[in-house]
């Protein structure tokens, strides 16, 4: 299958090439977009040289809702499928633009499980500072490069609330 893969540009920019990398190594090349670009207008572009079959976007909660409604009409009139993969929240446990509008939007949701070190499902984010403790406010999108750690609702609960606690405190007390 003829693949489009896209990353946004501010994750290309941050590490220095335009590839989606998967945890395990496999790697693939991609376009990098930023919020101006328009997924519609490529693909059909794109169709005029090359048969489509799918449109693959990684960390799809930097999308606009724009984008979102392009993906959708890429989906619903041209008949490629279109695969995103993202996170729901940010490290404040609130909707990304992107996320928000692919919840609503998708004909299919699937979550990939990520495991909190307690070993139940993961599903907040929390953003380290230098010193390993959880920083409970600042801009959604963090270009410094920040670490960031998945909890269960419990722990990231744990990890946010009087300030932030260590997260070393939190993985040698349990």
């Amino acid at each position: 299958m003829n693949t489009l893969c896209f990353l946004p540009s501010l994750i290309t920019d941050r590490i220095g090439s335009e590839k989606i990398i998967s945890r395990i190594g496999i790697e693939s090349p991609c376009i990098s977009f930023n919020n101006e670009f328009r997924f519609d207008h490529f693909v059909m572009e794109s169709q005029e040289s090359q048969s489509i079959s799918c449109a693959l976007i990684d960390e799809a909660q930097f999308l606009t809702k724009s984008q979102v409604w392009q993906l959708c009409y890429i989906a619903d009139y041209l008949n490629i499928s279109v695969l995103t993969y993202g996170l729901r929240t940010d490290f404040q446990g609130n909707l990304f633009e992107g996320s928000k509008h692919l919840l609503a939007w998708a004909d299919e949701i699937e979550e990939i499980k990520t495991v909190c070190f307690c070993g139940k499902n993961a599903t907040m984010v929390v953003r380290l500072d230098q010193d390993g403790n959880a920083v409970t406010n600042g801009e959604q999108l963090d270009q410094a490069g920040s670490r960031y750690v998945s909890f269960c609702r419990k722990h990231y609960r744990e990890s946010v609330q009087d300030g932030g606690l260590s997260t070393r405190a939190m993985f040698s007390v349990r």
